[in-house]
C-alpha cells in the first residue's frame, strides 16, 4: 500500500481506505476462485494495483468518461482505475463467469457504484466507450480489430478516444502497423520497481474507419 501512496499522494481518505481494503478481499476470494497467481499474492499491490494505475500516469480521464476493460480477469485494470477515477464509469467484461462473480463481489464490497461487471465476449459488446483498456489479452493487432467498433466518435478528454493497452516484453512486431499512430510509454519513466522494466502503456487513438 505504501507504494500506491508514494506515487499517488493526492489520494483522498475514501480512496486510501478502498485501496487498503482491496488486498484482503482478493486474498479471501483467492482461496476459492484463483484470480491471482498464488506466487503474486505477496506482491499484489505492485503487480496488480500499481500496474493497473500506470494508465492513470498516462491519461487523467475526464469526469463522465466511459471505459471498457476487456478480459478483466480478476478486475484489472478496471477496479483500481475505478477507485482512482470515481467520476468515470467502468464496464469490466470477461468470458469466464467465476471471474466476473469475484469482480462483482469486490466492487460491491468496496461500494464502487461506477463499476459494471458482465460475463461477455468483446465480440458481442456493441456499446461505445471513450476508451477501451486491457492488460495484453491478445496480440495488439487482433485486439484493435476486436474493439475498434466500441470506440465512440465523441471525445471528451484531452487526448482522442482510443485504446490503452498494458503490454510487457517485445512489442515492435505487434506495433509495426501502428508505428505512426501509437504512443508507447515506458512504465519505468514513472515507477522505479524492477518489475516494470519491460512493461509499457500503449495508447492508440481510434476513429471510426481508421482501421479496416
Amino acid at each position: 500500500m505504501q507504494q500506491i501512496l508514494q506515487y499517488f499522494p493526492e489520494l483522498n481518505p475514501e480512496q486510501i481506505l478502498r485501496f487498503e481494503k482491496i488486498a484482503p478481499l482478493y486474498q479471501e476470494w483467492n482461496k476459492t476462485v484463483n484470480v491471482i497467481a498464488r506466487n503474486e499474492i505477496d506482491s499484489f499491490y505492485e503487480k496488480h494495483i500499481l500496474h493497473s494505475l500506470a494508465i492513470a500516469k498516462v491519461i487523467r480521464f475526464s469526469p463522465g468518461s466511459r471505459i471498457l476493460d476487456v478480459g478483466t480477469g480478476g478486475g484489472f485494470p478496471g477496479i483500481p482505475l475505478a477507485i482512482y477515477f470515481p467520476n468515470c464509469h467502468f464496464v469490466l467484461i470477461d468470458s469466464i463467469g467465476k471471474r466476473i462473480k469475484v469482480v462483482q463481489a469486490i466492487a460491491e464490497e468496496l461500494d464502487l457504484k461506477n463499476v459494471t461487471a458482465i460475463r461477455a465476449k468483446v465480440e458481442d459488446v456493441r456499446d461505445e466507450f471513450d476508451f477501451v483498456a486491457s492488460r495484453a489479452v491478445t496480440a495488439f493487432p487482433v485486439f484493435v480489430d476486436l474493439v475498434k467498433k466500441n470506440i465512440s466518435d465523441q471525445p471528451k478528454n484531452a487526448i482522442p478516444n482510443g485504446i490503452i493497452y498494458l503490454k510487457g516484453g517485445s512489442i515492435d512486431e505487434e506495433l509495426a502497423g501502428f508505428k505512426h499512430t501509437a504512443t508507447v510509454t515506458e512504465i519505468t519513466s514513472f515507477f522505479t520497481e524492477p518489475y516494470f522494466e519491460s512493461k509499457r502503456v500503449v495508447y492508440l487513438p481510434v476513429r471510426k474507419g481508421s482501421f479496416r
